[in-house]
């Protein structure tokens, strides 16, 4: 019991950051920012929403609401933008799923094995969460890398050269935590549902046993005057 208590709270633990990593990686400014700190005077960031300048001396921010999502935008901003949502909601619902299914929530006390069967769906849940997260970060920073790379190679400067920034770090970790936290509470919590559902049957099997007894030293308890007694009254009520 120690043992499943200690996963249930790590995968809780890894489940409520990578939620939040996610979370906080779909909705800031910085997946791309400028390469070239030493020769400008400001950081440009560049994110799935929004474009922000950031002054280098006084540290003051101006954003730029890219046009509405029913614009014509780049294949990567728009798939990374459905996968991190994806993500975000897969996440959301497989953390919810595992605070039910902890033990120290009163939710279920007396159904073991249904809490148990919470958290299998959660661990799932997280797990598939991680897919799309992994998947729209990587590529984004792939795709940033590889446009960096052919534009040195070909000899060719715009005056500001990206790669990506801290946002799609996050989106790495957080798609990271969700994959660990899904791999304990699917891999390592169904071994303690083999061994609760054991349990439960014994108990259920001794439990059976013992009304079965109750009963029949009942029967043999009863005194025989009462079942005479009971015997005639059938008699009378017949005639």
């Amino acid at each position: 019991a120690g043992m499943r208590f200690f996963l249930q709270y790590v995968g809780c633990f890894f489940a409520f950051f990578s939620t939040g990593f996610l979370i906080a990686s779909t909705w800031t400014d910085c997946w791309m920012v400028n390469a070239d700190d030493s020769l400008e005077v400001s950081t440009k960031c560049r994110g799935l929403w929004w474009e922000c300048v950031t002054n280098v001396f006084d540290g003051i921010q101006t954003c730029d609401e890219y046009d509405s999502i029913f614009a014509e935008h780049p294949v990567k901003l728009v798939l990374t933008r459905a996968m991190m949502i994806t993500a975000d909601i897969l996440a959301g619902f497989g953390f919810l799923f595992l605070v039910l299914g902890l033990d120290c929530v009163k939710f279920l006390p007396d159904e073991p094995l249904i809490k148990l069967r919470i958290c299998l769906v959660s661990g799932v849940t997280l797990l598939i969460a991680g897919l799309p997260g992994i998947t729209g970060s990587v590529w984004y920073a792939v795709d940033v890398y590889v446009e960096r790379s052919s534009l040195v190679f070909h000899n060719v400067f715009l005056g500001i050269q990206y790669k990506f920034g801290w946002s799609c770090w996050l989106g790495m970790a957080g798609s990271l935590g969700c994959f660990l936290s899904g791999a304990l509470l699917t891999c390592c919590m169904y071994l303690f549902r083999e061994t609760s559902s054991g349990r439960l049957q014994s108990a259920y099997s001794l439990r059976k046993g013992y009304s079965s007894a109750g009963t029949i030293v009942t029967n043999v308890h009863l005194p025989s005057s009462q079942t005479a007694t009971a015997k005639m009254y059938a008699v009378d009520t017949r005639v």
